[in-house]
């Protein structure tokens, strides 16, 4: 799959893949998590796969400092709102009248903040967060430290870092060839101001690792949307996307012919 690129309005380039198919259903555009990409988080555990084989039509999107998008290294051009905005502007290139948004992690914020302002989201999937989105604004910075995590990624000594979780997440950056200096000016941009939850209009499926320490008390970030459901799986906050319960809860919620059902809080 040939990859695509389209210029943001700051100048940065923002790269995606489209798979194709005929389908009258909207298409669905997933965003990865920090550090990922459309690649990794997306196509290699399955999940484009499993939603092409299901008829849908899939894109997915590098975020700027990610992939092979752009990576500036100023902080200013960063923060999930920014990525929110890239988001639209990659639906607006595509012409899409109507579209399912699928966000882990620091996706799951730039997906929350598009669907408080973008009418054409359908159905909403989050995964990889839970109340820390309300208590923290964003990603659980009571689990990453943020400056612990800056060091991490900017130092040119990684026995330096001595917090583990940062340590891990320099330890993805260098194993992906990530670009360290473009992910710690995201790392300091990170979205920390109250979610515009109750903007939210489309029906909503929080998707979380039974196991994963980002993600706390999901059914808390289900409660404060006005229509969604709280499902959890097996595995970690890097590990439940490459369960196969996660990627069947995926494509059941997004192909289901309607958006109603249980959930630890009685439904949508």
């Amino acid at each position: 799959m040939t990859m695509a690129v389209f210029r943001a309005d700051d100048g940065t380039e923002i790269a995606y893949r489209v798979w194709e198919r005929a389908s009258e259903a909207p298409l669905v555009l997933l965003h990865h998590g920090f550090i990922a990409s459309g690649r990794t988080n997306w196509e290699v555990p399955g999940i484009v796969g499993a939603l092409a084989g299901a008829g849908r039509r899939v894109a997915t999107i590098d975020a700027r400092g990610h992939g092979a998008s752009g990576k500036p290294h100023d902080p200013a051009r960063y923060g999930e709102a920014r990525m929110a905005r890239d988001v639209t502007a990659l639906i607006d290139v595509l012409g899409e009248p109507v579209y399912d948004l699928v966000g882990y992690s620091m996706g799951a914020i730039v997906a929350l903040l598009t669907a408080a302002r973008d009418r054409r989201v359908r159905r909403l999937v989050v995964g990889g967060v839970g109340a820390g989105v309300l208590e923290c604004g964003g990603v659980d910075t009571r689990v990453i430290d943020g400056p612990a995590l800056q060091h991490a990624l900017r130092t040119d000594d990684p026995g330096s870092v001595t917090d583990p979780t940062a340590a891990g997440f320099r330890a993805f950056a260098d194993a992906v060839g990530g670009d360290r200096l473009a992910l710690a000016a995201q790392a300091a941009a990170a979205h920390a101001e109250p979610v515009p939850l109750d903007r939210v209009e489309a029906p909503a499926l929080v998707l979380t690792g039974r196991d994963d320490p980002l993600a706390t008390r999901p059914e808390t970030l289900a409660r404060a949307l006005p229509r969604a459901m709280s499902r959890t799986v097996a595995g970690d906050h890097m590990g439940a996307l490459r369960e196969p319960e996660f990627v069947r809860e995926v494509v059941e919620f997004l192909n289901a012919p309607s958006c109603e059902g249980g959930s630890s809080h009685g439904g949508l």
